[in-house]
């Protein structure tokens, strides 16, 4: 019950990176001597569904100091890396534990690793499994052999909604600082009302680029995640203009209503990059390089258009 619900703040960013346990050496059954090395991270998600996926079996499960970072983006940070692991297999004495020299690794932990000095450093050879560890059963009991579909790395849409939550309450702060941006000062200029109509628009298009982006990912036009959450936002800024009496506005206040909400939404699917399974480092550089100047230019813009439908 505890796991569960520690999960489940966990995937709502509730005391995310506290989520995590003691690095060591965990037994799971009853392992012996001959029994695999399996290798995860410190983040207790992890090693949950590791766990989870090892029921039944007698392994071990030697649990490397990630600082509550999943395996994936703690193989980036460098911290489930090759001197962690040599230094892991040397406190808890691995080598008495057991008397084969194989650990097992989990494929996305690979860009960590340097598979040759820790086999030189601790005479322990290093094999990569598969991308979940609901894989792992099949990979032990077919002789530790990683079939092609162990290496594919899917990002379906229950993958992307999982996501969502914890992205949500990472952006609860900037969407306050933005509603507030935008009832305030329409408040003072305009009315009250105003001010009301301006929040709900941003806070509508900021929620559009946070949610609808990301599941609708794989659908929506362009390679870039600026353009795609730009694409979702245009949509958002055309039903509030239907819904909320667009038609009776200012020319400058429809342009920068269509001018500021599609820059929203798509600064917040840009965000989405980092919980995706297909960005690179260097491509999401690039695509901030440019879409972040425009997504300002935009805002700047709208602004400059509120005080022209306002005072001429």
């Amino acid at each position: 019950m505890n796991d569960h619900l520690g999960g489940c703040k966990a995937r709502w960013g509730i005391g995310r990176m506290n989520y995590m346990i003691p690095p060591g050496l965990y037994a799971i059954g009853t392992p012996t001597a001959t029994d695999p090395v399996l290798v995860t991270a410190n983040y207790k998600m992890s090693y949950d569904i590791v766990r989870q996926a090892l029921t039944g079996r007698n392994v071990w499960l030697l649990v490397l100091e990630t600082f509550g970072i999943n395996v994936w983006c703690a193989a980036g940070k460098g911290t489930f890396g090759t001197g962690e692991l040599v230094r892991r297999v040397t406190s808890t004495a691995l080598a008495t534990v057991v008397s084969h020299r194989r650990l097992i690794l989990p494929i996305l932990g690979a860009p960590g690793v340097s598979a040759h000095e820790v086999s030189r450093r601790t005479g322990f050879s290093v094999s990569y499994a598969a991308i979940r560890a609901a894989d792992l059963p099949e990979y032990l009991d077919n002789g530790t052999v990683t079939t092609p579909e162990m290496r594919q790395l899917t990002f379906t849409l229950y993958e992307r909604l999982v996501l969502v939550p914890v992205e949500l309450v990472m952006a609860l702060k900037s969407i306050a600082v933005i509603g507030g941006v935008a009832l305030l000062p329409v408040a003072l200029l305009a009315s009250p009302a105003a001010g009301v109509t301006a929040f709900l628009a941003c806070l509508g298009a900021c929620l559009t680029g946070i949610v609808i982006g990301p599941l609708l990912l794989p659908w929506l036009p362009g390679r870039s995640f600026a353009v795609k959450g730009a694409f979702v936002g245009l949509l958002w800024s055309g039903l509030f203009y239907a819904m909320a009496g667009g038609p009776g506005w200012h020319g400058a206040v429809t342009a920068a209503l269509f001018l500021a909400l599609p820059a929203l939404s798509a600064f917040y699917t840009l965000n989405f990059t980092g919980c995706s399974t297909y960005t690179s480092r260097s491509g999401v550089k690039k695509e901030m390089h440019i879409a972040l100047p425009a997504m300002g230019s935009a805002l700047v813009a709208s602004l400059i258009l509120l005080l022209v439908g306002r005072y001429l």
